[in-house]
């Protein structure tokens, strides 16, 4: 409960503190950037999200689900005591949020102190990058691509449907709603929340990584950012050992990133060629502007 706590009083500082002209300057821009068409890829995100069913866990339940998996990743790793790169990339988040189907969800971004090259996020909006992902990041575009893959997961609520998947085989196939009814939520919510902590360390599908993927690349176009820029990342990633520690949590939980190209190559399919989106600024810059 402490951890949640600081985590809530963090997430208020962040959304509070700093210069208001920067953010709204940064917002600004993008909504600019936002302006150029980006054609058919419009609707890959809608053909991307599967049918959900909610199994007993509203958006309050997935809200709340997911307060107490960000409180278990920060009783881990605390946040970096870095206020301006906090409020940049919370800011950065909350843009590519909006652009999606979901911009309602009490979204909130953080960077973790940790020099591993990792990025989370949990049921109903909370997502999280290493400060390690940060340092290997070589242009805004690329910090978008990852942003917006971990953003696909809340939108499409993968972490929700593989608890249920998994959790009506728990129960016997029992569905949950009975089960709930029988006044069995407490036990319910905690057999949710152990599955929860299994996803960070052993992952999600791979159809679900593919999926994220495919979904990030248009929210980034949607925000007016490069869509390229999580290709490039990943093209990165293929140059890494999976015996690096700083690397092989990503590589245990995700397909490789060669699989993941090809998989994200034939789903983009020259989708974005006349997307004109921007690399966005350094964050020598962002910097700058966010320390005001």
């Amino acid at each position: 409960m402490r951890a949640l706590q600081k985590f809530a009083v963090a997430c208020l500082a962040l959304a509070l503190s700093g210069s208001a002209t920067a953010q709204f300057d940064f917002l600004n821009k993008a909504i600019d950037a936002a302006k150029s068409k980006i054609g058919p890829a419009g609707n890959l995100l809608d053909k991307a999200k599967p049918v959900v069913d909610s199994m007993g866990i509203d958006e309050p339940k997935e809200v709340e689900i997911g307060n107490e998996f960000a409180a278990v990743l920060l009783g881990a790793k605390p946040l970096l005591n870095d206020p301006p790169l906090q409020r940049y990339v919370n800011t950065l988040g909350r843009w590519l949020a909006s652009q999606t189907e979901r911009p309602d969800l009490p979204w909130t971004f953080g960077v973790l102190d940790d020099v591993g090259f990792n990025a989370f996020a949990t049921p109903g909006g909370k997502i999280f990058v290493t400060k390690g992902l940060l340092m290997r990041m070589r242009t805004e575009s690329e910090l978008v691509g990852v942003l917006s893959h971990e953003i696909a997961h809340v939108v499409l609520k993968h972490h929700v449907n593989a608890m249920q998947s998994k959790a009506w085989t728990d129960f016997g196939g029992e569905a949950a709603s009975s089960y709930i009814a029988k006044g069995n939520l407490a036990e319910y919510k905690g057999k949710l929340v152990n599955l929860g902590k299994e996803m960070y360390t052993k992952g999600l599908d791979k159809g679900d990584e593919y999926a994220a993927d495919s979904a990030g690349v248009v929210i980034a176009a949607r925000a007016g950012f490069d869509p390229y820029g999580l290709p490039a990342v990943l093209q990165t990633l293929q140059a890494q050992s999976a015996q690096d520690n700083n690397f092989s949590l990503l590589f245990e939980t995700h397909p490789s990133p060669t699989d993941r190209l090809e998989s994200l190559s034939k789903s983009m399919n020259g989708r974005f060629d006349s997307s004109n989106g921007s690399v966005g600024k350094s964050f020598a810059e962002r910097s700058k502007e966010f320390s005001r």
